[in-house]
């Protein structure tokens, strides 16, 4: 099959690989109708997450029809339309139980790589790394899916792929962001990042009762896409001191709650982003998180922090005195994707939100380098780019 590769750092290739095999008899094999370029696919471009290797299959956003089912899988049939969720969940161990599907307990073949840099290991996510189980992703022809029987949510109704496709990640990770932010009606909640997640992080701020939804970011077509749809968008590239700015436009109390939809690829107008770039090249620290800084910087007084975006090891000048002198609540996880998934859909069913709006460029999978190099240079106003094999 065609399949989308991990062929070093700022280099993917579109390359005939194996075809995808039953392994367990819990597996499924999906043949993909659509899948898209994630931002955290980019940290995988750029070379800061570690354990890739050449070759590795990328893509962790995808959907299409069973093709292939084990002999335990009897939820699913060939014929059925499904959406796979990013992470991988057995459904039986204690984080599953507890609905902590992004953390399972036996989904992650290589735990013990996690382990020596994470504390503890997180559950296997495809396309993303060995560190989380070196499973081939979905922007490929065909896919493998483990615990075919917990995992894919059946799309049983007409719903275009573009309406639904975005249930395996970005929808539920902006959702699961305004949800950790405590938000409630009438609130104030700034966001870091005005690229899809921090999209989604927005509309969802909005469905949970927020009066206001502020948006930090730099490159016009995003914040003209969030200012669409009633956010207050805010430039930092035009000299603004953004906890100043938010303080004025709070009546100086500063957000009720901050997400950070940006993270370890933070980007800053002042002399604290050489200072990170410096130190990340000489791997003095692995992440750039000077919007975390920020955003702990900027919360009001007992306020929540939110961080949905992506970090990957080690940050510098943690602001641990303003954290814990004022009270504030700092929460952080990859989306626990399978507790959102019918939720979601049936908001997306009874037309609370369309997710296709964040949708810029559709592409053919063997345009899925150009679809890399436009996202993460920001050109042809690239906001979210769907494959189709």
């Amino acid at each position: 099959m065609r399949a989308n590769c991990w062929m070093g750092r700022g280099k993917v290739e579109v390359q005939d690989v194996p075809d995808p095999q039953i392994l367990n008899s819990h597996d499924a094999i999906v043949r993909i109708s659509s899948a898209a370029i994630c931002g955290s696919d980019l940290h995988l471009y750029d070379g800061f997450i570690p354990t890739m290797k050449k070759g590795d299959v990328l893509g962790h956003e995808f959907m299409g029809e069973v093709v292939e089912v084990g002999p335990e899988v009897r939820n699913l049939r060939p014929g059925d339309r499904v959406v796979v969720p990013f992470p991988i969940a057995c459904g039986h161990c204690w984080a599953c139980e507890n609905e902590l599907f992004s953390v399972c307990e036996n989904s992650n073949p290589n735990a013990g790589m996690a382990e020596k840099l994470l504390g503890h290991a997180p559950a296997g996510i495809y396309g993303y790394s060995h560190m989380l189980g070196g499973f081939p992703g979905g922007q490929a022809e065909y896919a493998r899916v483990p615990f075919a029987d917990v995992n894919p949510i059946k799309i049983e109704d007409d719903l275009p792929d573009e309406k639904v496709l975005f249930l395996s990640d970005i929808f539920p990770t902006g959702w699961i962001g305004a949800e950790m932010a405590d938000i409630h009606d009438g609130d104030v909640v700034a966001v870091w990042g005005a690229g899809p997640v921090g999209q989604f992080a927005i509309a969802s701020a909005f469905l949970m009762g927020a009066e206001r939804v502020i948006a930090i970011d730099r490159f016009p077509y995003r914040l003209r896409r969030v200012e669409r749809m009633g956010a207050d968008p805010l430039d930092y590239e035009e000299g603004i001191d953004i906890p100043d700015a938010l303080r004025d436009m709070t009546g100086g109390r500063g957000p009720d709650s901050c997400i950070d939809a940006v993270g370890l690829e933070a980007h800053h107008a002042t002399p604290m982003y050489a200072y990170d770039r410096a130190k990340q090249a000489t791997r003095l620290e692995t992440d750039r998180p000077f919007v975390l800084r920020e955003a702990i910087r900027s919360c009001r007084n007992g306020g929540t922090v939110s961080v949905i975006g992506v970090y990957g090891g080690f940050v510098d000048k943690f602001p641990m005195g303003s954290f814990m002198n004022r009270s504030l609540t700092l929460r952080g996880a990859q989306c626990h994707v399978q507790k959102y998934l019918r939720p979601l859909l049936d908001r997306i069913q009874r037309g609370d939100i369309d997710p296709s709006f964040v949708i810029s460029h559709h592409m053919s999978l063997d345009d899925t380098p150009h679809g890399y190099r436009i996202f993460r240079d920001k050109e042809e106003e690239c906001n979210k780019v769907v494959l189709h094999p």
